[in-house]
C-alpha cells in the first residue's frame, strides 16, 4: 500500500515538474497534535510520531525524525522504501542539497510550513515551489472528515476583554494594525473557550484576526458554535473558514503581524499578494498565555494535588499488580484511577508505559497488540498526564518491579538523573535568565559520568490547554525566552540504555519570585507530588543537600496527599515517602 502511495505522489511530482516533494507532519495550525484528517505523514509513510518529515525523490525517499522517535521510526516504516535519518545529526536541507542539481524544484504545501521552515531550505540554496492543493490530499481518497466538536465557554480568572486589550496593546506598541492567529491554543486562551477537535488538548480548530483596537474576527465552522457559545462570544465577529481568504485580501495596505515560526507561510504569501505589509513577529498571545494569572496558578496547584492521589494509588497498585500485567493494562489502570478524579476531562498525551527495553524508547507508544508484560526485576517507566478543568498535568516516574535488588549501574544512573532533577528544581536565578541557560544544570550529574540524554530537559505546560506549550522551554535548542513568574515548565532529565532500560523523572515547576533574594531573582515551586522509588537511589551519591531535599519533598507528599488516599494507598505511601535510609521499601510478590 505504501509503495502505491509513493508512486502516486511521484506521478504528481512529475506532472508538476518537481524534483522533490517535502511533507511535514504538521497540519494547517502547525500544532503538535493533529486530527485524523490531517495525518498525512502517517498515511504516506506509516510513521505515527508527533514530529517528522518525509522527502520524496523520483528514485528514493527519506524520513527525518528526532531522537525521541528513532526507534519508533524503525518499527513503523519500511526500510526498503524509506531511509531513516536523525534530523539533528543529518538535517534534511543539506541532505536534499546533495541529492539534487542546482536548478532543482522542491514542492511543498505552504499551509503546512512556517516562514522560518521554508527559509531553512531557501538558505541552503534550494528552490521551494508552493503547491496547492497538496498532492497527498488529492491521493488520499478515504480521508476522514475534519473534526466538528462543539466549542464551549470556559470561564477563567481573567476576562476575555482584558486579554484582548493586553494583546492589542502589544500590536499597537509595535505599530501593527492586526495579527493573524493560527494557533487554536492562543484563540482558546484569548476568547476563554475550549473545544474537542484534537486529542489530548481541549481546543476548537479555528483561525482569527486580532486588531490593534482589540477587535477579533473568528473563522470557525458554524457547526461548532452552539447558541450558548455564540452568546458567550458576543462582540466577536463570527465567520466561516471559507471567508478567511477574502478577509486577508481586505487587509491590503495594512501592517499585519504574522508569526514566522508558528504560522503557515501561506498567510504571509496571501497577504503580500493582496498588498499588505507583513510584519514578522511572535504571536502576541504567546507570552501572555504562558504567564499564568493567580486563578490559573491556584488551579494548577489544585489539579496536581488531585492528580497525585490517582498516581499514588496507581503506584501502590503496581506493587500488587496481577501476574502477567502488561504495559497497556498498566497504563489503562492509571487512566482508570484518573477518571475517578473530579474535574478530569482526558489524558494530556498518550501515556508512555515502557517496561525493560521498551523504556529506552523515549516516546514509546504502547498498544494492546504490542504490549510487553511487566517482568520481575526490571525498570518500568510511566510518563503520563491529564487534562483537568482547572489545570494540566504531566509526570514521569521510573520504578523497579522487584522482587530482587536493582543492578548497581541502574541505581547509579537513576540517582544521577534524580540529582539533575533536584539541581533544576532548587535553582535560583536572576530575572532575564532563559531556559537554555538552565538546561545544563540537569545534565551535569550525568555528564560527570560521561552520560547524557537526547531530548530537552523541559517544556512549557498550559492551563487546561497544551501539555507542550511555548514559547519558553528548558532545552539547548529552545528559544532564549526569559523565564517569568507564572510560567509552568517540566523538569524531566533522563537516561536510556537501548535494549535494557529507560529512566526519566519528571515534575512540573511553577516559576515564582524568590522573596528571599535582595535582587530580582526567581525560583521554582514544585507542583507535582509523587514519591521517587527509593530502591533505585544510591544514597552514597547524594550530597547532604540533595538528601535533605528528597526527604523534605517526600514529607510534603505524605502530608498534603496522604489524607486524601484510601487506607491501603496511604499505608503504601507512608513506606514510600519515609526518610531515605530508614527501613526498606521492598516489593511484595504479585498477588501477595
Amino acid at each position: 500500500m505504501t509503495r502505491t502511495r509513493l508512486d502516486t505522489i511521484r506521478a504528481a511530482m512529475a506532472a508538476a515538474s518537481l524534483d522533490a516533494f517535502v511533507l511535514s507532519r504538521a497540519d494547517e495550525h502547525l500544532g503538535e497534535y493533529v486530527p485524523p484528517s490531517a495525518e498525512r505523514l502517517a498515511w504516506l509513510t506509516g510513521f505515527t510520531g508527533s514530529a517528522g518529515l518525509a522527502i520524496i525523490l523520483p528514485g528514493r525517499a527519506a524520513l527525518f525524525t528526532d531522537g525521541r522517535y528513532t526507534l519508533q521510526a524503525e518499527h513503523e516504516t519500511d526500510p526498503a522504501l524509506f531511509e531513516r535519518h536523525h534530523v539533528t545529526d543529518e538535517p534534511p536541507q543539506p541532505w536534499l542539497r546533495e541529492q539534487l542539481h542546482q536548478a532543482a524544484r522542491i514542492g511543498y504545501d505552504p499551509r503546512l510550513f512556517s516562514a522560518e521552515g521554508v527559509a531553512r531550505y531557501q538558505d541552503a540554496g534550494l528552490t521551494m515551489v508552493p503547491l496547492e492543493p497538496n498532492p497527498v490530499d488529492q491521493a488520499w481518497t478515504d480521508r476522514p472528515q475534519p473534526p466538528m466538536a462543539p466549542a464551549y465557554p470556559y470561564p477563567a480568572g481573567t476576562a476575555s476583554s482584558a486579554k484582548r486589550a493586553a494583546a492589542a496593546k502589544i500590536l499597537a506598541d509595535a505599530k501593527h494594525d492586526a495579527a493573524i492567529l493560527t494557533d487554536p491554543h492562543s484563540i482558546a486562551w484569548l476568547l476563554n473557550i475550549r473545544g474537542g477537535d484534537l486529542p489530548y488538548t481541549p481546543v476548537a480548530l479555528a483561525f482569527a484576526i486580532l486588531g490593534a483596537d482589540a477587535s477579533v474576527r473568528l473563522f470557525i465552522s458554524p457547526g461548532k458554535l452552539t447558541r450558548t457559545t455564540s452568546d458567550w462570544l458576543s462582540g466577536i465577529g463570527l465567520h466561516p473558514p471559507e471567508a478567511l481568504p477574502d478577509a486577508l485580501d481586505a487587509l491590503a495596505g495594512r501592517t499585519v503581524r504574522v508569526d514566522p515560526a508558528g504560522a503557515p507561510v501561506w498567510f504571509a504569501q496571501r497577504l503580500e499578494l493582496a498588498g499588505a505589509k507583513v510584519a514578522e513577529a511572535p504571536d502576541p498571545c504567546l507570552l501572555l498565555k504562558a504567564c499564568k494569572d493567580e486563578w490559573e496558578r491556584q488551579g494548577a496547584r489544585a489539579a496536581h494535588h488531585r492528580d497525585a492521589a490517582a498516581l499514588i494509588r496507581f503506584l501502590a497498585w503496581l506493587e500488587q499488580r496481577p501476574s502477567g500485567t502488561d504495559e497497556h493494562q498498566a497504563a489503562e489502570r492509571l487512566l482508570a484511577f484518573r477518571r475517578e478524579v473530579s474535574g478530569f476531562r482526558s489524558e494530556s498525551f498518550p501515556a508512555i508505559s515502557g517496561a525493560g527495553p521498551n523504556g529506552a524508547i523515549i516516546h514509546y507508544r504502547v498498544t494492546e497488540a504490542t504490549a510487553r508484560p511487566l517482568a520481575d526485576d526490571e525498570a518500568y517507566l510511566i510518563d503520563s498526564g491529564a487534562q483537568y478543568q482547572d489545570g494540566t498535568t504531566d509526570v514521569t516516574r521510573t520504578v523497579w518491579t522487584g522482587p530482587g535488588l536493582p543492578p548497581p549501574d541502574l541505581r547509579q544512573a537513576y540517582t544521577r538523573v534524580l540529582q539533575g532533577h533536584i539541581a533544576l528544581a532548587t535553582a535560583r536565578f536572576p530575572k532575564g535568565v532563559a531556559g537554555p541557560h538552565l538546561d545544563a544544570l540537569a545534565r551535569r550529574p550525568l555528564w560527570d559520568a560521561g552520560l547524557d540524554y537526547d531530548h530537552g530537559t523541559g517544556h512549557g505546560v498550559g492551563s487546561f490547554l497544551s501539555v507542550h506549550e511555548g514559547p519558553a522551554g528548558l532545552s539547548r535548542a529552545a528559544r532564549p525566552i526569559p523565564l517569568a513568574p507564572g510560567m509552568i515548565l517540566s523538569d524531566e532529565p533522563g537516561y536510556y540504555e537501548p535494549g535494557r532500560f529507560g529512566i526519566r523523572l519528571e515534575n512540573l515547576l511553577l516559576v515564582v519570585p524568590d522573596e528571599t533574594a535582595a535582587r530580582p531573582f526567581l525560583r521554582f515551586e514544585t507542583l507535582t507530588l509523587a514519591p521517587f522509588d527509593r530502591r533505585l537511589i544510591d544514597k552514597a551519591l547524594l550530597s547532604p543537600a540533595e538528601h535533605a531535599w528528597l526527604d523534605a519533598y517526600h514529607a510534603r507528599v505524605l502530608e498534603e496527599v496522604g489524607p486524601n488516599l484510601p487506607e491501603a494507598a496511604r499505608t503504601w505511601l507512608e513506606r514510600a515517602a519515609a526518610p531515605l535510609g530508614t527501613g526498606s521499601l521492598t516489593n511484595p510478590a504479585p498477588n501477595s
